[in-house]
């Protein structure tokens, strides 16, 4: 062989061997300690749970923006003065209830207490109306209880379902089974009747009562959140008054200036009989439905390590800094893994690539380190970045997305080392194959694939943060160790986390993104898997 090309092979393994052992040199950073310094100030009860827009959200976002400093990071954002900032601020927007009551003699009831709204409706200032009993407020041929009644303009107290005979057989299907007129959407049907008829307000009575009457109001006040889900963009909405006030019978008998007994003598006789009353009961109620706008503000925070010779490309670590914050019975849910982990791993990353850099061994493409927030509203934070980008995305090398990783599943749970990889080989073979050989090399993890598969319901691949990066084309992994039993839950804390596990997850993210970012040749995206 040739004495120059030898010279030239040693030379060329010499170097590899180098920048390996510097990688494992900066790695070693990178400690289970470090980890739980910073996560039992991230997921501590200070900061309320670190809702999106809080204040516990914002003390993280000055957490994290401290380290980063401290670093030697950049800021890249930019305030509306033109100064740099750690801080991408950014608006989410909803609609939401505002004053909700329903009033009648001396009493004012209570949203989600007294009663609960079906469907969407916006009374901005406080209204009264006649009210009437209609029977179980249905108009069909053989039964009507619209027939010769004057209802224009006026509100209605119809009962839930429709009639029923003591054998428990409905009146419209002759049998058990039900009709249109019962079932969980038959509130719908019937107020939209009722809008054609000339109704003002439905009042419907629930045959619920006690514990399952608050039980069904607590449900229903969850499920009822779709009508304030937060977006990017400001809300339109447009109520068509198809809703319904749904409350007990005491409510009931309260706008009616009746009794509970009388309310319920009727829809047993109309039982019986088959037939409409021919009672009627009438009464007056003041309400008010107010639908308000608010706006949330919220940041990623942005934080910015130059490279050297390929400063142009760039590779996105991400994790999102915020979690679900308190819940309605005033517990904390402090998301120790539910991002916490994520967020902390971060900050470890930032400090292993600013040690080398302090000693000459930046890396050659540059580092964004993002903490982006939104995520359990809807991936909001990662969504904006992606369409107000700080560095071009055509730029983007690749996503490293790090969102839970101190737990074990109960898939797991004999076999603590192993993390999931999502979307590796989705776009890049090259990006795979490098984490691939990462793990072999420094840290030997199981490697499990299980979410990666197209056909698993679970869907991870579009659920967290990476997915807005992988979406516009670039390569992404989705570092995760499943879903445990504290998830989105009070007992997501910092005990519970496993930070030896962790921290070797981070060493792997760390590895990978060394050779990433270090490497001649960028990766090319070759794959278009699902």
């Amino acid at each position: 062989m040739n004495k120059n090309i030898l010279a030239g092979l040693l030379l060329s393994m010499n170097t590899l061997a180098l920048a390996q052992d510097d990688a494992a040199k900066y790695a070693a950073s990178i400690t289970p300690s470090d980890l739980k310094k910073h996560l039992v100030i991230i997921a501590s009860d200070s900061l309320e749970g670190r809702d999106t827009g809080s204040p516990g959200q914002k003390k993280a976002a000055e957490y994290v923006s401290k380290y980063y400093k401290q670093y030697g990071l950049e800021p890249i954002a930019q305030n509306p003065d033109g100064s740099k900032t750690f801080l991408q601020k950014y608006k989410l927007y909803k609609r939401t209830w505002g004053e909700v009551y329903v009033t009648a003699g001396n009493k004012k009831y209570e949203f989600n207490k007294d009663f609960y709204l079906n469907g969407l409706l916006d009374i901005p200032e406080e209204v009264s109306s006649n009210v009437v009993t209609l029977g179980y407020g249905i108009d069909d041929p053989k039964y009507s209880d619209y027939a010769d009644q004057d209802v224009d303009g006026k509100s209605v107290i119809i009962f839930e379902g429709e009639p029923k005979s003591g054998d428990g057989t409905y009146l419209f299907g002759g049998s058990t089974e039900k009709s249109k007129w019962s079932g969980p959407v038959s509130w719908q049907v019937k107020a939209k009747l009722a809008k054609e008829k000339g109704v003002k307000y439905v009042f419907i009575i629930t045959d619920k009562t006690g514990e399952d009457l608050d039980k069904e109001i607590r449900q229903r006040a969850v499920m009822a959140r779709r009508f304030s889900a937060p977006t990017l963009k400001p809300v339109q909405e447009n109520p068509v008054g198809i809703a319904a006030f749904v409350v007990s019978a005491d409510v009931a008998a309260e706008i009616l200036g009746t009794s509970v007994s009388k309310i319920r003598k009727m829809k047993a006789e109309i039982d019986k009989s088959g037939k409409p009353s021919t009672k009627s009961f009438t009464g007056k109620v003041t309400l008010k439905a107010q639908r308000v706008s608010e706006t949330i503000d919220t940041e990623n925070v942005a934080a910015f390590m130059e490279g050297s010779d390929k400063k142009d490309e760039v590779l996105v670590i991400s994790a999102h800094l915020d979690h679900i914050g308190i819940s309605a019975n005033g517990e904390i849910n402090n998301g120790a893994d539910d991002d916490g982990s994520g967020t902390v791993s971060l900050l470890e990353l930032a400090e292993a690539f600013s040690k080398a850099k302090a000693e000459g061994k930046g890396p050659r493409r540059s580092i964004l380190f993002l903490n982006v927030t939104g995520e359990e509203k809807g991936l909001f934070g990662s969504e904006y970045y992606s369409e107000n980008p700080l560095l071009p995305l055509k730029n983007t090398i690749a996503d490293l997305n790090i969102d839970m990783i101190g737990r074990v599943d109960e898939a797991h749970k004999n076999d603590p080392k192993y993390v999931y990889l999502i979307g590796s080989d989705k776009l890049s073979s090259k990006l795979h194959e490098i984490s691939e050989e990462a793990n072999k090399k420094y840290v030997n993890f199981k490697l499990d694939y299980t979410f990666n598969d197209p056909k698993d319901p679970n869907r991870f691949y579009y659920r967290s943060d990476h997915y807005n990066f992988a979406k516009t084309g670039v390569p992404v992994i989705f570092y995760f160790t499943g879903v445990h039993e504290d998830y989105h839950r009070p007992g997501d804390d910092v005990e519970k986390i496993l930070f030896d596990k962790q921290s070797q997850i981070v060493k792997l993210v760390f590895h990978t993104a060394w050779e990433l970012v270090n490497r001649d040749e960028r990766i090319v995206v070759d794959s278009h898997k699902e």
